[in-house]
């Protein structure tokens, strides 16, 4: 004998089944959290940024639950069309910006206090290399008053820097070794790079790792500059976390693992999801 369900019973089962569908496969779908939205600014004098912007963008995204949109222009003078220059909302939308332009000729306050508002409004920010010679207000050999114009760009940073030496070895030692950021990574030696020197570094600031480079004097001899590659800073009065290395200058220290894993992890530290032991919080590490 064949027992037939009541058509209400089996309406309400196809509804139920029908629900299940609807539901559960979304539910499913969004369980990772959005990824972080990312605004790398590339451009300026001196570097390789056409390439270097894809091998960061490409980098990055492989380590993390980031997508990076690019500001960029192929101009190569110190005083690059940014498009972000005298709008200070470009950054509206986003959870980080990275810095890697190199402006050193911009110097409108007005232009370098619209660069800042994101930051000074709380978004954070990473910093590469020849960003810690831009927007530079005044003479960048003399140190800086706070609260002037002139340390503006310096104050964000954390740290002030005016130049470099000739290209070789950096030796990178993590100094820090309770820094989230620095957690589990070796020290390296980079190919030949520029190692910036350091002017001044702000009570707010937090020295991560250290570089020491050799370079030949004229006279024959030689000189060991240690100075500070790698830190992160509070910055303005939110405490807007910031994080910055100058390392970088060619593109084979760029696409280096080493690398990349140390300006990914200032990313998610800058934005609150790096774990203490390093690691990606939940959701933010590679995605499959």
């Amino acid at each position: 004998m064949t027992t037939r369900l009541p058509f209400r019973n089996l309406i309400l089962l196809c509804s139920f089944f029908l629900s299940l569908l609807v539901f559960g496969v979304p539910l499913r779908a969004t369980a990772a959290p959005k990824p972080l939205r990312v605004l790398l600014i590339t451009g300026g004098c001196c570097h390789d940024y056409a390439k270097q912007k894809d091998i960061l963008k490409k980098g990055i995204e492989a380590r993390a639950n980031v997508v990076i949109d690019q500001i960029h222009t192929d101009d190569s003078s110190t005083h690059p069309p940014l498009a972000i220059l005298g709008h200070p909302d470009y950054a509206n939308g986003y959870d980080l910006v990275i810095h890697d332009e190199c402006a050193a000729d911009i110097s409108d306050p007005t232009l370098v206090e619209g660069v800042l508002k994101p930051h000074r409004d709380g978004i954070p920010g990473v910093n590469l290399h020849c960003a810690m010679h831009c927007y530079r207000i005044g003479n960048p050999n003399s140190p800086v008053t706070p609260g002037t114009p002139h340390g503006f760009w310096f104050e964000y940073l954390g740290l002030q820097s005016s130049g470099h030496g000739p290209q070789e070895p950096i030796a990178i030692t993590f100094t820090d070794k309770e820094s989230p950021i620095a957690r589990g990574l070796s020290d390296w030696t980079t190919i030949h790079e520029e190692h910036y020197n350091n002017i001044h570094i702000f009570e707010s600031a937090r020295p991560i790792a250290h570089g020491k480079q050799t370079i030949k004097q004229r006279d024959g001899g030689e000189k060991t500059n240690d100075y500070v590659v790698a830190w992160t800073n509070e910055y303005g009065p939110k405490k807007t976390r910031v994080f910055s290395t100058t390392i970088g200058h060619n593109n084979e220290t760029v696409e280096d693992p080493r690398y990349l894993d140390l300006v990914t992890r200032g990313v998610l530290w800058a934005t609150g999801h790096l774990n203490d032991d390093g690691t990606p919080a939940a959701g933010y590490g590679p995605q499959k």
